[in-house]
């Protein structure tokens, strides 16, 4: 499995991003896709996690309101809608693929290389 995440960049506060999750090497029927994100010298947590059917999607209490997961199964993307961004939403963004819909770090098996998403205020 391979996954390439795009579309991170330097932002106002109060503005928008995608960011684009591109996922190959198989089929992707089941299981779920997540986004994470790492600032400098924290851990990486949860932002944002949905099944490859769509049916359920998880979102940090942090970024509920704001962003939004969606996926296109026919490409094989999914995508983070990034909304009303703040400074303290700047971190390296990371989608990651797991057997199951789930918020933990340590159940995702296959990474992308990340995005710098970087938000001034």
């Amino acid at each position: 499995v391979q996954l390439q995440a795009s579309g991170g960049g330097l932002v106002q506060a109060g503005g928008s991003l995608r960011l684009s999750c591109a996922a190959s090497g198989r089929t992707f029927s089941s299981g779920a896709v997540g986004w994470f994100r790492q600032a400098a010298g924290k851990e990486r947590e949860f932002v944002a996690a949905i099944t490859w059917s769509g049916i359920t999607q998880y979102l940090a209490g942090s970024v509920k309101g704001r962003f939004t997961i969606s996926r296109d199964n026919a490409k094989n993307m999914v995508y983070l809608q990034m909304n009303s961004l703040k400074p303290e939403d700047t971190a390296v963004y990371y989608c990651a693929v797991a057997g199951r819909l789930t918020t933990a770090v340590n159940e995702y098996d296959y990474w992308g290389q990340g995005t710098q998403v970087t938000v001034s205020s």
